[in-house]
């Protein structure tokens, strides 16, 4: 049920990935398994409005915080993260600078392209970065930015 009393339809993410060519979903369920390795305590449903796979993680005894999606295209799938930009991206695998003020994602066109360990460190990351207050974020992102003007 929704904050307003309406009743929100779930749909399994599995309907949602029917919509897309076979390879595509097969890479979706990789990211998905990949995710729930990852952050066991993750909450997946689909945002219908969207059409992705949205993870939520708990904060607190009644609260969840949205930290990543996998979103199904027909070439390829991506697996985001709306705070993506306090990631550590040492080898600059993330999209969506320029793009996005804030989110991130990993994208996978072929299977080899999923470092299950290398996109679980990343999830893991989001999650823990996802019960931040938002001026522990602010802190972390003018540490980032002192860092980059040192290396310049």
């Amino acid at each position: 049920m929704s904050p307003t009393g309406t009743v929100i339809d779930q749909i399994p993410p599995e309907a949602l990935l029917a919509d897309y060519p076979p390879p595509m979903a097969e890479l979706a369920e990789r990211l998905r398994r990949v995710v729930r390795d990852a952050v066991p305590e993750a909450l997946e449903r689909v945002r219908t409005g969207w059409r992705i796979i949205g993870y939520d993680v708990p904060v607190g005894r009644r609260r969840t915080v949205f930290f990543a999606w996998i979103m199904p295209e027909a070439r390829h799938v991506h697996l985001g993260f709306p705070k993506g930009i306090l990631l550590a991206d040492h080898q600059g695998l993330l999209s969506g600078n320029g793009i996005t003020k804030q989110a991130r994602w990993l994208t996978a066109d072929v299977p080899d392209d999923i470092d299950a360990d290398l996109f679980a460190e990343y999830t893991r990351e989001a999650a823990a970065l996802s019960s931040l207050s938002p001026a522990e974020r602010f802190a972390r992102l003018l540490d980032r930015e002192v860092a980059a003007d040192a290396r310049r």
